[in-house]
């Protein structure tokens, strides 16, 4: 499944992080690199030297995301800039027509 606005696809279905009880916040494209940390987690009780591996590709996957919205928003203010120049740029209606000056 596609996620609009993403160049990254969704892995993991809705039912996977249900099942695996992945809060709402967190059901973004990096969900199916969570699911496992979750699990090793709990596994080795939360031990912060544990589980390195699946936390460094997690962090990664979301870093990406985040780099990825920041330059869709970066482009939108480009175009919106770009947008308001051309509109102070272009012809400006005067306050009072021609016609009435005559």
């Amino acid at each position: 499944m596609k996620v609009e606005g993403s160049s990254k696809k969704m892995i993991a279905t809705q039912a996977e992080m249900g099942e695996n009880k992945v809060h709402i916040p967190y059901r973004d494209q990096c969900a199916h690199l969570l699911i496992p940390l979750n699990k090793c987690r709990q596994a080795e009780f939360y031990l912060p030297w544990k589980c390195e591996i699946e936390r460094h590709s997690y962090e990664k996957c979301e870093y990406k995301l985040v780099m990825e919205r920041m330059l869709q928003m970066q482009k939108i203010l480009e175009e919106e800039a770009k947008l308001k120049q051309a509109g102070k740029q272009g012809v400006s209606v005067p306050l009072i027509p021609k016609t009435a000056n005559a």
